[in-house]
This record gives C-alpha cells, structure tokens and sequence, in this order.
C-alpha cells in the first residue's frame, strides 16, 4: 500500500452573513479554491477519500478545488466536521477505512488548525510546524505522513511533510 496521507484543509475565504451555515465564498476565495485543487494536482496529492463539512463555504472550496483533480473521490458530507472540536476530527478521521491512502478533511477554524498543531511527531521541518502554529488560514493546506492506518492517529503520531497556501 502506498503511504497514508492526511490533509487537511481550511475552507477557502467566505462572505459574511446571519446563517453561518449557508456563507458562500467570496471571489477572492474561489480563485484560492481553485489554486487549491491545481496545488493539489501539481504534488499528485489526488485523494482517494474526502470528507466535508455541510457548511456552504467547504462545499465550495472543495467544488472549485476538485476541477483540477481527475479521479478525486466523491466527498462525503460529515456534520462531525461543522461541530469544529478536534475530537470530532479525530473520530471523522478514525473512521477512515485502512484501504484510503489520501484523505482531505475540508473543515473550519479553529479545529482545522488545532488538530494540524497538535498531529506532528516532530520529525518534520520546524518551519513547518511553526507555519501551523502561527495560525491557519483561509485556504490553508496542511499535509501529514502517517506510518500506521488512520484508525490509529492520535496526537503526535503523524510527520507534517508540508503546509501551503494556494493561491494566497
């Protein structure tokens, strides 16, 4: 089996508006989402799962970004991901089959950066980690290693090999 990666994605800049829920991304944001997806494409990062939150706005990033990417796997719509606790993140990405070797979760701040903070093992390069520590932002792309099946991530048990953002 090829490695395990995890990816996790902040959803791409959105407008403000009264139902959090229904907030769609702003031009600027779907031109990030889109230099997601070619991002993506360019480090043959093509995931084989995809897991969403229902919110509007993730929906949307993920759209744009899949344009880019032939073979992307239907993502799958989780509401763990909108309750934006990282213990629901981890239970969303526990429950990934042992057969996925990518996974992208499209989720929100701050849980979408506090689980990328608190993955790495160390082994990684510094000034990756202190790219996650400093704040994850809109359109931000954080990509782990995993040496063992995802039922089995928990803190520190996964190497940060690489933090973009697209087209920001």
């Amino acid at each position: 089996m090829p490695p395990r990666r995890l990816l996790l994605v902040r959803h791409a800049e959105a407008a403000g508006g009264p139902v959090d829920a229904e907030r769609s991304l702003t031009a600027r944001g779907e031109r990030h989402a889109a230099a997601i997806g070619s991002w993506l494409a360019g480090t043959g990062l093509v995931p084989d799962r995809v897991v969403l939150s229902p919110a509007r706005r993730t929906v949307q990033t993920w759209e744009r970004a899949r344009a880019a990417l032939a073979g992307a796997a239907e993502p799958v719509v989780d509401p763990r991901v909108y309750d934006n606790t990282v213990e629901d993140l981890l239970a969303v990405v526990r429950d990934t089959a042992q057969d996925v070797a990518t996974l992208v979760v499209v989720g929100h701040s701050p849980s979408v950066g506090e689980l990328a903070g608190i993955l790495d093992d160390g082994r990684g390069d510094p000034g990756l980690r202190r790219q996650v520590q400093t704040g994850f932002r809109t359109g931000q792309v954080a990509v782990f290693g995993l040496g063992a099946p995802f039922p089995a991530l928990d803190p520190a048990t996964a190497t940060l090999l690489d933090v973009a953002l697209p087209g920001g």
